[in-house]
């Protein structure tokens, strides 16, 4: 991507990106949104496109984008009406999209993305409510495109960028930013590969300091946000590359293809007026009142960037291990929940960030399916904090108590890990450590404090690692010194 970076080139990046709201129903009929059921388990004559059915607005469906509009400065309209988007497609029953065109719900917001050079502010032009289209699939029968509409009517929020990104990087880190915000409002759990966090980019070149946007294409079928760094990476240098060979980019929709990580092209783009978009006759215009407005706003969490901050000056966390237990909720659930049973937090945030994280990579699980409860992490903490375990004993605790619900002071002294700070069990093996090595004692006497890590080390063996190595220390020192 330094090639990018270096060029006479700048890129300008506009994202597109629909999240499924996490309500129980439909945006506008009484059926599951559930995501896994049978196809077409989850329908109504509604999401078939049958005659003479009407539409109810789901008011979770406007509560939600609410939230996110409130969490992301946008201004919220106090009234706003629904459009019908027409167009054929053989999993959309209806021949139209309800959706929001010319009066969008939130608007002029903002999301604010930190890079490691660098922190900047992306405008946000609006967010607005639509509903999901069903699903074509095209690789389960050689001849026939089947058709699953258990999606159709699921409520989506669009939410739609200014132009204000320039790099793969940053739209990485913007994508990242609207995860990490939809998930500590609880209104989408962001999981891009069950589709429910969709991503299309807009992509055009200008020599840098020009001012007019250049024609630009639309990316597709992008099922991570890896993939959406890679293929906005793709198009850039492949526009770069077309216009220095002279020739002209055209509007059109590209399909990512990520096995061969190259775009192919899906359509040329239609325009808004080709959707003929006009207000939806059958849904009432939304009015957003004060107390409203009040009450959503009253239940909104901390979000993520304030919780950040407060775990730096309150907690006395490092920035970089803040950002990891903010990044998603859920961590940062907890390990608040962790500090309710054990009030320590640089010794809690270590073993999470270290131990807990380390589970979570391997297994390829969320902190929601991690076995351990809060309370048996925070009495493990306990046991170390209190010398009764070390750091290698604590660690070997821990995996045994991944599968074992025991408490974890019962399995340190099944695993025979607990420390032993009575100084009568110690001092008899320090006597004999010290009266066996007669060398050694004469050149720390002499001066050489560093053979101390040697005595030490004897100690622990002697005592087969049971002793405390704090006790140890001052006890061979006393010793040595006396």
């Amino acid at each position: 991507m330094s090639t990018i970076a270096n060029s006479k080139y700048e890129a300008v990046i506009g994202l597109e990106v629909h999240a499924q709201l996490l309500t129980e129903s439909k945006a506008f009929a009484p059926v599951s949104t559930q995501y896994g059921g049978a196809p077409n388990s989850q329908v109504t004559p509604l999401c078939l496109g049958h005659p003479g059915t009407l539409p109810v607005l789901n008011e979770n469906l406007v509560r939600y984008i609410i939230r996110m509009g409130l969490a992301t400065d946008c201004k919220i309209a106090e009234k706003s009406i629904f459009a019908r988007k027409n167009y054929f497609y053989p999993d959309l029953p209806k021949g139209y999209q309800i959706s929001q065109f010319e009066t969008p719900i939130c608007y002029d917001g903002e999301i604010h993305i930190e890079l490691e050079e660098y922190d900047k502010i992306i405008g946000l032009t609006r967010i607005h409510m639509e509903e999901d289209a069903g699903k074509s699939i095209h690789d389960q029968d050689p001849y026939h495109t089947l058709v699953d509409l258990n999606r159709a009517g699921t409520p989506l929020i669009e939410i739609v960028s200014e132009p204000d990104l320039r790099t793969p990087q940053e739209a990485y880190a913007y994508l990242t930013k609207i995860k990490q915000i939809v998930q500590y409002l609880e209104i989408c759990d962001g999981n891009m590969e069950e589709g429910s966090l969709r991503c299309d980019a807009n992509v055009s070149i200008r020599p840098r300091g020009q001012e007019e946007l250049g024609t630009r294409t639309e990316l597709k079928n992008m099922n991570s946000f890896r993939n959406v760094e890679r293929a906005i990476a793709f198009e850039i240098q492949r526009q770069i590359d077309l216009v220095e060979a002279g020739g002209e980019v055209v509007q059109k929709t590209l399909l990512w293809d990520s096995n061969k990580n190259e775009t192919r092209q899906m359509r040329t783009k239609e325009e808004a007026h080709d959707y003929r978009y006009f207000p939806e006759p059958d849904i009432p215009p939304v009015v957003v009142t004060d107390e409203m407005l009040s009450e959503i706003k009253a239940e909104l969490p901390e979000l993520p960037d304030v919780r950040l901050q407060r775990f730096m000056e309150e907690l006395e966390l490092s920035e970089e291990d803040a950002i990891v237990l903010t990044e998603n909720r859920y961590l940062a659930d907890y390990y608040e929940n962790t500090l309710e049973k054990l009030d320590e937090p640089k010794a809690v945030a270590n073993i999470i960030l270290s131990e807990v994280l380390r589970v979570l990579n391997d297994r390829s699980i969320s902190i929601r399916e991690f076995t351990i409860s809060v309370e048996r992490l925070a009495e493990l903490v306990s046991l170390k904090l209190e010398d009764k375990v070390n750091s290698s004993a604590m660690q070997e605790i821990f995996n045994e108590m991944l599968s074992d619900e025991r408490p974890p002071e019962e399995l340190a002294e099944e695993m025979n890990l607990i420390q032993v700070s009575d100084s009568g069990f110690v001092e008899p093996i320090i006597a004999d450590v010290i009266e066996n090595n007669p060398d050694e004692v004469e050149k720390y006497r002499g001066g050489k404090k560093a053979l101390i890590g040697f005595f030490i080390g004897q100690v622990m063996k002697q005592s087969k690692g049971k002793a405390n190595p704090k006790q140890v220390r001052e006890l061979v020192t006393k010793k040595l010194e006396a």
